[in-house]
């Protein structure tokens, strides 16, 4: 069978495993390598010290496989919007990215690339594989723009113009001589949206982004203590950040996709941002269960809770973080003191007080200290 064959077969299979878009990318070295070596030099992958470790893999990909891998199977699975969805309401899930509402695309996407390429070992015997799903060292935008999936936007994410940038990608590498896709046309032309609606500035200029600004940054992979400063500017954001995506114009449009696994559950979208703060460990596990917004950690989850409360201004939320102030961890702690500052009023003064009068922590009273400070401001 000659590559253009074997290459529209594989596709074939990938949509009857359930994928949205499959392409393939002949595998060459990488023709980004330069701007993601320039993005490392300047930093702009924050502490994230990962994405700078086995860069020779990245940007080589035919060493993915021991014997050298030929070509990359790109696969695309939509997550919004999704057949019989709707809008979450409430003070949490609409501050929740859309990718992480429902179960852990990590765990869908690689079940469904395994029995892929099962059925390919089996049409092809001797043929080698392996897949990958956003954990390993792998460029995988310009793989997928390779393929044809999407052409890579402004907003760094890739662009296709009937799906959008709503989808996930994952790719099964393997030894197979297959013919590549045609790559996507650019999509973004002289827009520049997404770069006057990031809130942050995150996207200081097209095709690049800055994760030390970036909402989603500290949302999930920071670890620890998120600076004061930074804080007034994740507003309400719990877990990630959609905006960028949805002032794009390209994602008007996309027919719905019936992936009921990614939609939010009934069960849990009953939580709301008290009732995440203020979670037990038991619970929290349960909750939680199968979930993408694991990533942060319980203790990164109601970080985030206390800081987008202090951003609310909402005294409703007093006596929560008044509850996290003398339960939560050394973290929460920190951050609900300085969100009971931000709130101010009489209440969160008086909450404020007690917990210094008996509290150990010099991190949490110099906290609290600065919290009483700006509360009476607030409230003057």
């Amino acid at each position: 069978m000659d590559p253009r064959k074997r290459a529209e077969l594989l596709k074939g299979w990938a949509l009857e495993e359930g994928f949205d878009r499959a392409g393939v990318a002949r595998l060459e070295p990488s023709g980004t390598g330069e701007a993601y070596l320039s993005w490392l030099e300047r930093g702009d992958h924050a502490d994230m010290a990962y994405l700078a470790r086995r860069v020779e893999l990245r940007l080589d990909p035919r060493s993915m496989l021991d014997g050298g891998a030929r070509s990359a199977l790109c696969v695309a699975l939509q997550y919004h919007p999704l057949a019989g969805d709707s809008a979450p309401e409430g003070d949490l899930w609409p501050w929740v990215a859309r990718y992480a509402r429902g179960l852990d695309y990590h765990d869908l996407l690689l079940q469904g690339l395994q029995r892929l390429a099962a059925r390919i070992s089996e049409g092809f015997p001797g043929c080698h594989s392996r897949p990958y799903v956003d954990t390993g060292p792998v460029l995988e935008r310009e793989l997928g723009a390779r393929a044809g999936i999407g052409a890579v936007g402004k907003n760094t994410n890739l662009l296709d113009g009937e799906a959008g940038s709503w989808f996930f990608l994952g790719e099964l590498f393997l030894d197979l001589e297959l013919e590549s896709d045609k790559p996507a046309a650019d999509l973004c032309g002289s827009c520049v949206a997404c770069l006057e609606a990031c809130p942050t500035d995150a996207l200081p200029e097209p095709y690049r982004l800055d994760s030390n600004r970036c909402i989603s940054y500290w949302t999930i992979e920071h670890r620890g203590e998120i600076p004061a400063e930074v804080r007034p500017s994740l507003g309400s954001w719990v877990f990630g950040c959609d905006i960028c995506q949805e002032v794009c114009p390209v994602n008007t449009g996309p027919e719905p996709r019936n992936h009921p696994e990614l939609r939010l559950t009934a069960e849990r979208s009953r939580l709301d941002l008290a009732g995440l703060l203020t979670l037990g460990r038991d619970s929290y596990v349960e909750t939680f269960r199968g979930s993408p917004m694991k990533r942060a950690k319980q203790e990164g989850l109601q970080r985030n809770a206390a800081v987008a409360m202090g951003n609310s201004h909402d005294a409703a939320y007093v006596p929560a973080l008044g509850s996290a102030l003398t339960s939560g961890s050394d973290l929460v702690r920190r951050h609900a003191a300085w969100a009971l500052g931000r709130i101010g009023g009489p209440a969160a003064q008086e909450i404020l007080r007690r917990r210094l009068e008996v509290e150990e922590s010099t991190a949490v009273r110099g906290e609290i200290r600065v919290a009483l400070e700006a509360g009476g401001a607030a409230s003057g």
